[in-house]
């Protein structure tokens, strides 16, 4: 639906959109699913009338429903919900039906309408009339209180993905059950309502309440379904026949213009890259006040749902980076209303077909429509990132069996999002950029608004190329770990370089493991020579035109680790500057990953710091910063060592710091931003003199007209390096603060205190009303700096912390305050909670973060002795 419809093509484009899912959508007996197969919904029509400050809200549904054979019982999903009455019409014969009885069962989070004898198959309506709650934190239907201009205000929005709906209506919340939803909200009059579609009609119902209904939906999931409620205000644009809003609170949505030009830039983008236009005739993104612990952004089809501290920008206090993180963000979300609106997984087990594609199609935005960015490297962070943790025994595959709902709550992690992403690009770019488009053109057309299993996507990509991708992809996919190509040494003769190259397993915990086995699509050249494209099983013979130095991940694409012999390492060093960037970082991100797991020298990436030039592109010492940044962690509790250390890398870093400088200059790349942030920020973590100095004295005259990226990197050091008074003064520059975005940022630079005094005072101020929807994100930023106060704290205080936290992200937040460790001592608290608190089937979580602890600790006594050693032979 790219325009506005009218009422018959609007009906038309129903009847075959509901016709084309209920065939292609029937669950066949292989697919997962809590709920019998015997009926289905095809369309909703739902009433709500909320009761804000009571906190809860009454409801009605009618559910047009077809039963496909004889049952007694209809099913479906309710949790936390008082079903009153139900009525059950229609069927082959119209006959008269008698009222079912009604049983919920909240561990299995089901209704049951049983009926005295069997209902022969036909399509019926079941109407139910139902009350339920309103939430405190983002799921369900919950509520954000927060100080709007005309004092405190409470505006209430949906949060369902991925089991939640059914918090909301009774339904089949599940994604395979797809239908059309009509919805219609008794609301005050004088605040908005706002859902996935345009309002249809309003008309006043008395008793200063408005009836607001909304348009039917094309058929979806219901975790896609969205209601918003409140005093809010809409700027929009309109592009592509598509009418683009952002729902703001009122007086915040001008701030949020650079979000709005970036969705009208990136829907035509996405138009003509999917060959399917969006469908809807509008597409909002509504934002609720400040931040929450458990979701960044919700791709609810046409009502995009965030929060102000992701999507608005602030001149006096937001940076190049926040920009660059709100286009990437709404990059990310919009993908979604092609991977997960419109073509959705059929399961949990394949929700990377949705976050994992999303996060590919997002960076390939971003990097084309925004190039002054430079955030095509991020491919590189991200695959590097998650092959640390895939590297892991409690590392698993992609696709892997979920049991429930529930369970599917853990899937959504690094190997979904970033491996997942990793193994799109590599395919992408093995197969080449106009044969991947064309097998995704297929299987969007094949599936569009139905439901989809990985195997689909092989299939169409079979159409399209005579590579195996569908084995590739297998290897991936299924199977958790990291490949390792060891390349030997090469041999060149009459133009052309000969390379024998073998697979084994890039495993950092699991001694004696049995490597996993991987075709591996390898792409690889000599240095300033043209790429070949080959397979590796196994082992292979690489035949490349050239001689000289050379690289098997050229481009660093490639989802594996290179271990080169010595001599072939050396020419890659000696010839580093004539690499790429992508190449330069993605081959010292290699060395570091190697050198930590004990597989190569630990000095290598140090000699490559060492050696690199200043002047390198900005983005490869953005990665190099960050590098040197965290690794200060390791330190901790050896001073002299730690001192060495920050001399090392505070020299390398002043030196790039010297052509980078406190102020832009005029002309220079958008990258620079992001590396002078990067570069600051480091420096003053290393507790680097000057730099503290200077921040310290920039601070003193702030209020000033500094730029939001100046403003937001003096606060960083002074709060990082912050003394009782400095703390004092930053509590009353954010009390005192009457922007509401400026004001969340300043309370969050409190949370990052070196001194553990302040970081506790930090995190007792948290559990206050004072810093409203924020304090789950103090809790956060503490376990930066300190992650065992941060996790003990919030144990402490597990009664308050839970109020901030939805019982869906539990079992995640409270070890991930751990995260950052490298203290074994914690493991044992870490195992009590999750064996009091966290449900066997939801400790995946606890399980990664005790596994990163016990291999930080092993990094910790094997390596910094080593690199210790070497700064200390290095003369510093």
């Amino acid at each position: 639906m790219r325009v506005l419809f009218g009422t018959m093509t609007l009906m038309a484009v129903m009847l075959l959109s509901a016709s084309h899912a209920f065939a292609a959508n029937t669950p066949p007996v292989a697919v997962t699913t809590q709920l019998p197969a015997d009926v289905r919904p095809t369309h909703y029509d739902l009433v709500i009338t909320p009761h804000a400050q009571a906190m809860r809200f009454d409801g009605k549904v009618v559910i047009a429903l077809d039963v496909l054979r004889p049952t007694a019982n209809i099913t479906l999903n309710a949790l936390d919900l008082d079903l009153t009455r139900a009525v059950l019409s229609g069927g082959p014969d119209h006959a008269h039906l008698d009222p079912p009885r009604i049983t919920q069962d909240k561990k299995a989070q089901t209704a049951t309408f049983a009926f005295p004898s069997s209902l022969p198959a036909g399509h019926y309506q079941l109407s139910i009339d139902y009350a339920g709650v309103i939430n405190a934190q983002a799921f369900g239907l919950f509520a954000v209180n927060y100080q709007g201009k005309q004092g405190p205000q409470r505006a209430l929005y949906t949060q369902f993905e991925n089991a939640d709906a059914r918090r909301f209506f009774p339904c089949w919340d599940e994604p395979a059950y797809k239908a059309t939803i009509a919805l219609t909200a008794i609301v005050p009059k004088g605040e908005m309502a706002v859902s996935n579609m345009p309002v249809a009609a309003q008309d006043d119902v008395g008793s200063d309440l408005q009836r607001v209904r909304f348009a039917a939906t094309p058929p979806m999931s219901t975790y896609l379904l969205f209601f918003g409620l409140g005093d809010f205000e809409r700027i929009s644009t309109r592009v592509d026949g598509t009418d683009i809003g952002l729902v703001a609170p009122r007086g915040t949505a001008a701030q949020g213009q650079f979000a709005l030009a970036s969705a009208r830039a990136i829907l035509p983008e996405y138009n003509a890259y999917f060959g399917l236009r969006y469908p809807l005739p509008k597409l909002d993104i509504v934002l609720a006040p400040g931040s929450s612990s458990s979701t960044a952004a919700m791709e609810n089809w046409g009502a995009i749902f965030s929060f102000e501290d992701y999507m608005l920008l602030d001149p006096a206090i937001s940076s190049e980076m926040n920009k660059s993180t709100v286009f990437n963000t709404l990059a990310h979300e919009m993908a979604h209303l092609w991977f997960g609106d419109l073509v959705t997984m059929r399961w949990w087990d394949n929700l990377w077909l949705n976050e994992g594609f999303a996060n590919w199609m997002a960076l390939r935005a971003t990097s084309k429509l925004h190039p002054e960015w430079e955030q095509d490297v991020y491919n590189v962070w991200f695959s590097e990132g998650v092959m640390d943790i895939d590297a892991q025994k409690t590392t698993h595959p992609i696709i892997e069996p979920v049991a429930s709902p529930e369970q599917g709550q853990q899937a959504f992690d690094s190997i979904t999002y970033a491996k997942g992403e990793a193994l799109i690009g590599m395919l992408e770019h093995y197969i080449g950029e106009d044969a991947w488009r064309r097998g995704l053109h297929r299987y969007i057309a094949q599936h569009a608004y139905g439901n989809a299993v990985s195997e689909d996507l092989w299939q169409a990509m079979a159409g399209v190329t005579t590579e195996p991708v569908a084995a590739i992809a297998h290897d991936f996919t299924t199977q958790p770990g990291v490949p390792l190509l060891r390349v030997a040494d090469a041999k060149c003769r009459d133009g052309q370089t000969t390379v024998q190259v073998s697979q084994g397993e890039f495993a950092v915990d699991q001694p004696g493991k049995v490597p996993g086995h991987w075709r591996v699509p390898v792409i690889a050249q000599v240095i300033g020579q043209p790429q070949v494209r080959q397979l590796v099983v196994g082992s292979a013979t690489l035949k490349l035109p050239g001689c000289g130095a050379l690289l098997v991940n050229a481009g660093q694409t490639g989802y594996y680790h290179s271990l080169y012999s010595l001599s072939l390492l050396a020419a890659i060093n000696a010839n580093f500057q004539k690499l790429s960037r992508m190449d330069q970082m993605g081959e010292f991100d290699n060395a570091w990953a190697l050198s930590m797991a004990g597989m190569q020298p630990v000095s290598e990436p140090f000699e490559l710091v060492k050696a690199a030039s200043p002047a390198s592109n900005p983005m490869f010492w953005w990665d190099v910063t960050r590098h040197l940044s965290g690794f200060d962690a390791y330190f901790r509790d050896d001073p002299a060592a730690r001192a060495r250390y920050r001399r090392f890398a505070s020299a390398r870093l002043e030196a790039v710091f010297a052509r980078v400088g406190w102020l832009p200059r005029p002309g220079e790349l958008a990258s620079y931003k992001v590396l002078r942030t990067q570069l600051i920020a480091a420096l003053g973590t290393l507790d680097d003199g000057r730099i503290v100095t200077e921040a310290r004295q920039r601070f003193l005259a702030l209020p000033d007209a500094s730029s939001g990226d100046l403003r937001q990197n003096v606060l960083y050091v002074v709060a990082r390096q912050a003394d009782a008074d400095t703390w004092n003064r930053l509590l009353a520059m954010a009390r005192s603060e009457k922007a509401p975005l400026v004001r969340q940022k300043l309370y969050g630079m409190l949370a990052l205190a070196e001194d553990e005094g302040l970081a506790t005072r930090a995190l007792n101020l948290a559990l206050t009303p004072e810093i409203g929807t924020n304090g789950s994100a103090i809790f956060t930023g503490v376990s930066f700096m300190h992650p065992e106060l941060a996790f003990d704290f919030a144990v402490a205080h597990r009664a308050q912390v839970d109020a901030m936290v939805g019982p869906n992200d539990r079992a995640e937040f409270y070890p991930d305050l751990a995260w950052g460790s490298n203290d074994p001592k914690i493991i044992g608290r870490i195992q009590a909670f999750a064996a009091a608190h966290i449900a066997p089937d939801a400790r995946s979580s606890a399980d990664m973060v005790i596994n990163m602890i016990r291999h930080r600790a092993e990094v910790r006594n094997r390596q910094v002795p080593q690199i210790d050693a070497w700064l200390k032979q290095s003369g510093w």
